[in-house]
Parts: structure tokens; C-alpha cells; sequence
């Protein structure tokens, strides 16, 4: 079965950096023809090692299971190859904008694996233009099959006797639902105060005097700028398309010639100078620094008693929804009555580990304590609380028609890419590595 994986991100990443540790060990050969193209032994291991990382199978003490992984390789492997074929015939490409974002994401992924973008080079031996070619290849690929799925799998329905049938089938292996609760919140955040304004402003003017003096944007950005996202990579935003960034910022940027520097920009996150690197129709390259204010003690002690005061209104009797209207700092949640969704219990713990601990001992309808986070300071209402249980059928009848549903797609797909390599020219060369 052709596995498609959440994130293509992650998956590229692992399979860079096991192709570095594996590649010496593997004396190459071709183990399969498929059409022009070849699959190699050292593929085939690699990929076989990348899924017993994620897995948590042990390749030494796991041998026969690894064994069995390697040879689900191979077949994912040839079934790829079969696919971009089928992508090619039916003339399926990747959204360009799809790739630069993917591509955007791994290699600052990347970069902080390593250490840093100047140690992409000697972790990978290879330059960093050629890493990201090769993981801009991958990508596309992976778009494409993805595309190529999707198209051939618009239309399938799913009838209420199947969605029975497949979960009296697979009752007992079905994942149980985990603890989910329900919230919603208030965010209050701490503002920069004038002092710490005016301290941004003098170090973003010390920067632009510095470059007016010749000195390079990029390493000025690593050094200087406070955007830890693209700070690592000289202050580099990559391409971006009209609505993607706060509005005067986007404005400033727009307005580049490439090559050109702005003058300082002022957003609600600091004071920036933007760097266009490339113009490409409406789309833009930039890099930017950012000299971002920073709240005070004092100023976090004026939010904390803020949230504090908010926190005893609601426990007196104050209309939540009017409190968020009028005093929530969070623009996402404003028109939703403060709403932030429901979260599985063990995904907090990974993201937001302070919800955990502050839900820990009320009940549904009750509010948190105030509660710190790196975005500010927090009072939130337990809408809703699910403890762990198995599906049941009347009660998660959507989820679980979902499952079918997916189930269903999976398996025709797998029909089809048969069917598909019947056209095809496969030669099995050598199967004795598995």
C-alpha cells in the first residue's frame, strides 16, 4: 500500500540526512528498470532506514521486520516511478507557489538541524544551491504524486451498509479517541512601552546607518535582526504574493526595485529595513531585519495585573463573549467569541504545555487561572472536556465514515497504480538485497 506522508517537510529532511549516513555503506547497483528509469539499491536502504526511524524499528534486532519494511520500499518505490509517469501522461504539475512554500520550510528546517545555513555545506558535502535543487526535486515529485491521487480519487462515495461493514471489520484495530478538551480564551499581551519603542527605533537607525556605510544586509540580519525565523538566513523571506504579509510591510516591499533597500518600515511587530532580492510577476524575494521592541518587566507586570482583573470579572458573573470583545488581544479569535478549537490533550502538552497544567482541575464552563505563554497572558474557558474511549459508531459516525471513506480511496488507488503498471515497462533486476 502507497503510504502519502502528513508532512513533506519532515520526510525530506530525514531522507537528506540518512542519505549522508548511509550513502558510503551501500555499494550501488540497479535493482529495478522502470520505463527509462532506475531504481538503485542505496535507494531502496535508505528509504527502508528513514521508515524504521519513524517507525521505532530497530534495523539490527528488528532484522526480519526490517527485512519486510525494505521489500514495502522497494514496491513504494516502483509504484512512484509508475506514478509521475501516469503525471507526465496526464500533463499534472505542482503549484509553483506549493513548492517555494515546502521548499521554504525545509530549508530552514534543515538549518536548524545542522547548526546554521553556513553548515549545510559540511554536514551534507554539498553546496547549499544543491541541496536545495535536490530537495526542490523531491518536493516536486511529491506534489505531483499527490495531485496525480487526488484526481484519480474525486468522486469516490462511500454507502452507509460500507461504512458498517468496514468498522465491524477493523472495530478492534481502529485507533481509540484520545482526551480532547474544548477552549476558548482572553489574551492580554504585554506591550512595549515607550522606552523600549525608542530603544527599537535607535538600534534599527544604527543598522540602516551601517548599511547607508556599505556594510552586507545579510550578515547585518544575522547578526542584528530579531525575526528568529529568517535571521539564520540573512534576513531571507523567500517569494511571497500579495496578502501574505501585515499590510505595510507588504506596501514597503512591493515598491522595491530589486536590489533595492527601503527606509525603516514600522509594523505592529517593530521596525523593519526590506531588502527585494527578485521580482516574478506578483510575486516577490525578499529579506528584511527587524528590530522588535521589547516588553519590560514593568510592562509584563502591567499586563499580568491586567489579566488578573479580567480573571475576577468572569469569575463574578461577566459575560465571557462581551469580555473578549472588549478586551482580547488575539485578532484570530475576536470574531469567534475567543474560540480556539478543540485540542487533543497530548498535542498540548507539545505545543502549549502551560494549557495542560492550567486545565489540569476544573470542569467544563469553568475558567483557568491566568496562565502565561510565549504569546502573552491567557484566562481560558474549558468549553468542553472528552476523556480517552473507544469509537463508537453512533456517536462518531463522521469520523469513522471518514476512515471508511479513506479506506475505500486507498484501495482503489492501489487498483488503479496495478492496473497503470501493466503499461508500464518494469524489470525486477535483482531482489536477492531484500
Amino acid at each position: 500500500m502507497i503510504k502519502y506522508f502528513k508532512s513533506i517537510s519532515l520526510v525530506l529532511l530525514l531522507v537528506m540526512m540518512s542519505t549522508l549516513a548511509f550513502s558510503q555503506q551501500v555499494l550501488d547497483r540497479i535493482v529495478a528498470i522502470v520505463d527509462d528509469d532506475i531504481i538503485l539499491e542505496s535507494e531502496v536502504v535508505q528509504s527502508a532506514y528513514l521508515a524504521a526511524l519513524q517507525m521505532g524499528i530497530d534495523p539490527v534486532k528488528n532484522a526480519q521486520e526490517f527485512q519486510s519494511l525494505k521489500e514495502q520500499v522497494f514496491n513504494t518505490l516502483i509504484n512512484k516511478k509508475v506514478l509521475l509517469i501516469q503525471a507526465d501522461k496526464d500533463t499534472v504539475e505542482a503549484d509553483e507557489r506549493t513548492i517555494e512554500y515546502h521548499l521554504q520550510q525545509q530549508m530552514q528546517q534543515v538549518a536548524q538541524q545542522v547548526g546554521g545555513e553556513d553548515k549545510i555545506e559540511e554536514y551534507f558535502g554539498m553546496s547549499p544551491v544543491r541541496v536545495r535543487k535536490n530537495y526542490r526535486e523531491q518536493i516536486e515529485e511529491e506534489l505531483r504524486i499527490t495531485a496525480v491521487r487526488d484526481l484519480k480519487m474525486t468522486g469516490i462515495t462511500i454507502s452507509r451498509r460500507e461504512v458498517e461493514s468496514f468498522f465491524k471489520t477493523h472495530k478492534d484495530s481502529l485507533p481509540e479517541i484520545k482526551e480532547t478538551v474544548e477552549l476558548s480564551h482572553i489574551l492580554i499581551k504585554p506591550e512595549p512601552g515607550p522606552e523600549a519603542v525608542a530603544e527599537a527605533k535607535s538600534e534599527i537607525e544604527m543598522i540602516q546607518q551601517k548599511l547607508e556605510e556599505g556594510a552586507d544586509f545579510s550578515e547585518l540580519a544575522k547578526q542584528y535582526s530579531d525575526d528568529p525565523g529568517s535571521a539564520p538566513r540573512g534576513g531571507d523571506l523567500g517569494f511571497m504574493s500579495r496578502g501574505t504579509f501585515v499590510r505595510d510591510f507588504e506596501s514597503a516591499a512591493f515598491e522595491l526595485e530589486p536590489g533595492e533597500i527601503s527606509d525603516i518600515v514600522r509594523t505592529e511587530f517593530g521596525f523593519h529595513i526590506i531588502k527585494l532580492v527578485e521580482r516574478r510577476g506578483e510575486k516577490i524575494h525578499a529579506q528584511h531585519i527587524l528590530a522588535a521592541p521589547e516588553p519590560s518587566e514593568d510592562d509584563q507586570v502591567r499586563a499580568a495585573e491586567k489579566i488578573k482583573g479580567i480573571h475576577s470579572q468572569l469569575v463574578n458573573g461577566a459575560n465571557f463573549s462581551e469580555m473578549v470583545e472588549k478586551y482580547s488581544q488575539d485578532e484570530t479569535t475576536i470574531a469567534k467569541e475567543g474560540q480556539l478549537g478543540q485540542f487533543e490533550i497530548d498535542q498540548l502538552r507539545q505545543t502549549a504545555k502551560e494549557f495542560v497544567w492550567a486545565l489540569e482541575n476544573i470542569a467544563e464552563g469553568e475558567y483557568s487561572d491566568p496562565v502565561k505563554t510565549q504569546y502573552g497572558y491567557h484566562v481560558l474557558l474549558l468549553q468542553k472536556r472528552q476523556r480517552p474511549r473507544s469509537l463508537d459508531l453512533e456517536k462518531d459516525w463522521e469520523r469513522i465514515k471518514q476512515m471508511a471513506l479513506e479506506n475505500k480511496k486507498q484501495q482503489e488507488f492501489q487498483k488503479w497504480v496495478n492496473e497503470i503498471k501493466k503499461e508500464v515497462y518494469v524489470e525486477i533486476k535483482d531482489v536477492e538485497f531484500i
